[in-house]
């Protein structure tokens, strides 16, 4: 960016504050937020004339106000594509986390516990053959569903739209145009969808219940998907065998009650945390910006009829 642009960069990689955010966006032509930056109306509608487009670094844009952007003539651009196999694969890593008790095995080990090999101890479940329910079968979704028939699960999904015959055959997946039904017969759930005004606790405490007991949920999009609380409350009853979760309704407000599962895998929204991903996403960003800046649109231009 230094080579190509003038630029102003955040150099200690910590969340600015909404003073800096609105001191930027008063003075640049182009924002390079991250998740972390909620860059909502009332700081679209404070930002200065010059500014003129949002280039997300990131997938996700749901800490941007798009339709505002748009209404004062602001292009959001984002980096999609780039996070989709690093993702997934923290899908599978979640899943086979919580499924065979990888966390309680490494505590043993680590605190000097483990005394040998017992033909009961440490007692999981197998992941092939069960039925895997995607939430979302958008980009990752689909990664998640070619990694899980490779470990020979049943893959089931919900999703806004029904996918192409072609691609539903070739990924060997069952839509289910109800989620309700679909939840109630599956045995792990992988959250994959957007964070929207629709998806927010879509899966919510009646839909919990839903699930059976010997379910997992695996989340690795966003935290407000599900109903936290009811989460909780599931997990504590043993109403649900485990959860693996990358990201959090509260952000890194963690609940704690959620520490305190056994059965509960937590991770720090690692789930695109690899240098190749980040650095795609980087040339992403740069390719969007160079384009703008060259009078065109961004290719990865986000538009509101699109979330």
């Amino acid at each position: 960016m230094k080579e190509l642009f003038d630029v102003t960069l955040n150099e200690d990689d910590t969340p600015m504050s909404r003073g800096q955010l609105l001191d930027a966006m008063q003075n640049a032509d182009v924002l390079v937020p991250t998740l972390t930056d909620t860059i909502d109306a009332g700081l679209i509608g404070q930002a200065g004339e010059r500014l003129k487009l949002i280039a997300n670094y990131g997938a996700g844009v749901d800490h941007i106000d798009v339709d505002t952007a748009r209404t004062r003539g602001i292009l959001v651009s984002n980096t999609p594509g780039v996070v989709t196999e690093d993702t997934a694969d923290m899908v599978m890593a979640l899943m086979l986390g919580v499924t065979r008790r990888i966390p309680e095995g490494l505590a043993t080990m680590q605190d000097g516990a483990w005394t040998g090999w017992a033909p009961t101890a440490y007692l999981g479940h197998r992941i092939g053959g069960k039925r895997l329910g995607i939430l979302g079968m958008g980009r990752i979704g689909q990664a998640v569903a070619r990694r899980a028939r490779a470990f020979g699960m049943q893959v089931h999904y919900h999703n806004r739209r029904r996918l192409r015959e072609e691609t539903e055959s070739a990924l060997e997946a069952t839509y289910w145009d109800s989620l309700d039904q679909m939840l109630a017969r599956m045995d792990v759930v992988s959250v994959n969808c957007p964070h929207t005004p629709a998806t927010f606790h879509l899966l919510n405490a009646r839909r919990l219940r839903l699930m059976k007991p010997e379910a997992v949920i695996v989340n690795t999009s966003r935290g407000e998907v599900i109903d936290e609380n009811a989460l909780i409350r599931r997990l504590q009853a043993s109403d649900l065998a485990g959860a693996g979760l990358d990201v959090y309704e509260r952000g890194t407000d963690v609940n704690p009650e959620l520490r305190a599962l056994k059965n509960v895998v937590l991770l720090p929204h690692m789930g695109s945390a690899t240098h190749e991903g980040r650095t795609e996403m980087g040339e992403k960003v740069l390719i969007n910006v160079k384009t703008f800046a060259d009078g065109h649109r961004p290719p990865d231009q986000v538009l509101p009829s699109m979330l």
